[in-house]
């Protein structure tokens, strides 16, 4: 069996397929006819793209983590608008369930009051963070009532859902349900014996209740159909081989509520008031609530794209696919699943005192500083170490000293004082080596020239980290094209010598185009000012205006002759690590007081 619900690219040609083939469906999963009209719908609205971080707990302020959920997130959605898609960008808070009715309790506030404050913080980091999110959720809005009693109407119509008895192990603190091989014995602080969860080490609790359980038994073979069928729908591939690892065990029923008298802050099971439904069960269903459920989602719930962490993968790539299974509903088209961050080697923690405060750190290192760091050094497939001396030297190596330096440079009125884009000699650099151009010079042009597509390979798969790498080689090369042919000691009196160093200019200002293009998604104020600098349009910023040193091909290149912008400064000012200690110590010393 093959699920039909891939890369939009190819839906078209699926549609015919599936018109003319015999189609072997899931029993819950929607009918042929229905599939074809989702593939039909996607033919036409195939420039969409929707997707999502998850959304955060409340129960406690937003910390580096979050951060990078929603800086990879945006980078996806700004790199969409680029190539010229219709993109839905989601993200927001999840503001029910147990944890968050301790929390509330104590802190003296009805809960409410007590998730609106700590919405406001996430609101105010990504603002603060350039996140440029279409639509922010909160799962105590009345929309998302609504998505949620009517998709567990659903379920609980279609037989998926039954009433039960739950007996076993749960966390609180992860809101997350344990088998017997989940948990692991341990001591408290106090020195008294209890259960923790193995993955998460928090303390569990045996809980016996009558409450509503979700057959996810019923679904395992099917879950396993789709993720063979689609090796890209979980990435990178070492947390595919995780949850194709979970599914070749026996699925235990879900138990999706909790009894009122346990769990009062939440959404009620719906004609069961006595019941509340289970805080992952609401959650999930955000995403489907944003893309507009139950009515007119087709076409944002079909292009789907999850971006999570490593610690609610089974969430997102068992429960939630379930799910929608059981609902008759597509199931994502890609989840991406990224690492934590660790300081200085070790787990973040308040006793430890290395919790990184992501909001402080981004008004020391600059937004966009921060940004190109967690997306520089992010690695999904493995935790990353934070430290700010890691931090200084990455954004001056490179953004200050390669790239500002190139910058600098080549807008200098030194090498350039009429301040224009000047124009490219054929002569001076041919296509055939014979000119002033050496065989180096012809690798960075190649390189340049296929940057775009190593770049989109990349942020496609969620490894932004190597587009960075790339762009990184490539400026480097730049770097190395100008000071192999040191334009500074021309004789600008020569013709011939005043028309080599316009080439050299000029090549590198093509350069920096592609570069200030393709890094919009990451460093989008660092981007702006840069191709601000070269004179490139708004208009002109685009994926598909990248066109790399026209006139090398023999055609017309729209900037030569065109006046640069304003100088505004440097690109990047440096950051010394006496003023970062002191900051950091001021900001210290604040709250002390």
């Amino acid at each position: 069996m093959r699920f039909p619900f891939r890369s939009v690219a190819r839906s078209c040609k699926a549609v015919h397929k599936l018109r003319q083939s015999p189609f072997l469906l899931p029993d819950c999963a929607v009918s042929r006819h229905q599939r074809i009209a989702v593939l039909s719908h996607q033919c036409k609205d195939e420039r969409s793209y929707y997707i999502t971080t998850p959304i955060f707990y409340v129960n406690a302020s937003p910390h580096l983590g979050h951060l990078y959920s929603a800086v990879i997130a945006d980078c996806l959605h700004r790199y969409k608008l680029l190539q010229g898609f219709n993109s839905k960008f989601s993200t927001g808070t999840d503001e029910h369930g147990l944890k968050i009715q301790q929390a509330a309790e104590a802190a003296g506030k009805d809960p409410l009051t007590f998730c609106t404050d700590v919405s406001e913080r996430f609101k105010h980091l990504f603002s603060s963070c350039n996140i440029s999110y279409t639509d922010y959720i909160r799962t105590t809005e009345q929309r998302h009532r609504q998505a949620v009693e009517h998709f567990w109407s659903v379920l609980w119509k279609k037989g998926h859902i039954y009433k039960g008895h739950y007996e076993g192990w749960y966390s609180t603190q992860d809101e997350s349900f344990l088998t017997p091989m989940q948990v692991d014995d341990a001591v408290d602080s106090s020195g008294k014996e209890i259960k923790v969860s193995l993955e998460s080490g928090h303390k569990v609790e045996w809980m016996k209740e009558e409450n509503y359980m979700f057959r996810l038994s019923a679904f395992r073979s099917q879950l396993l159909d789709w993720l063979r069928g689609n090796p890209q729908a979980v990435q990178p591939e070492h947390f595919y081989q995780i949850v194709l690892q979970w599914l070749e065990h026996d699925l235990p029923d879900l138990s999706v509520s909790r009894h009122r008298s346990r769990l009062q802050w939440g959404i009620s099971v719906p004609n069961d008031p006595e019941q509340t439904i289970y805080v992952w069960l609401d959650a999930l269903v955000n995403y489907l609530t944003v893309a507009g459920y139950p009515d007119n989602h087709d076409q944002w719930w079909n292009v789907a794209h999850h971006v999570v962490g490593k610690d609610i993968l089974k969430f997102h790539a068992v429960y939630w696919p379930a799910f929608l299974l059981g609902a008759g509903l597509p199931l994502p088209q890609t989840i991406h699943v990224h690492s934590h961050w660790i300081a200085g080697g070790k787990k973040m923690s308040k006793s430890l005192g290395n919790v990184v405060d992501p909001l402080q750190r981004s008004q020391l290192f600059t937004t966009d500083g921060m940004r190109y760091f967690l997306l520089r050094q992010g690695v999904p497939d493995s935790d990353c170490d934070y430290t700010d001396h890691k931090v200084l030297k990455l954004l001056n190596a490179e953004l200050t000293d390669s790239l500002g330096g190139l910058l600098n440079r080549c807008t200098a009125t030194a090498l350039n004082p009429a301040q224009v884009y000047p124009s490219f000699c054929p002569l001076s650099f041919p296509r055939e080596q014979g000119g002033r151009a050496v065989v180096e010079d012809y690798l960075m042009l190649d390189a340049v020239k296929n940057l775009p597509a190593v770049v989109e390979q990349h942020y496609e798969s969620m490894h932004v980290y190597k587009a960075l790498e790339a762009i990184t080689a490539c400026v480097r090369q730049t770097n190395g094209f100008v000071h192999r042919h040191a334009p500074w000691k021309l004789d600008k009196r020569n013709s011939k010598e005043q028309r080599w160093l316009d080439t050299i200019i000029h090549v590198s200002l093509e350069c920096l185009r592609v570069y200030g293009t393709l890094l919009q998604p990451i460093v989008p104020e660092i981007s702006n000012k840069l191709l601000s600098r070269l004179g490139v349009q708004p208009g002109e910023r685009s994926w598909a205006a990248l066109n790399f040193l026209p006139t090398y091909q023999g055609m017309d290149c729209p900037f030569e002759g065109r006046a640069l912008g304003s100088d505004t400064g440097v690109l990047f000012s440096r950051l010394e690590s006496q003023n970062v200690d002191e900051q950091k110590h001021n900001k210290a010393k604040r709250k002390k007081n």
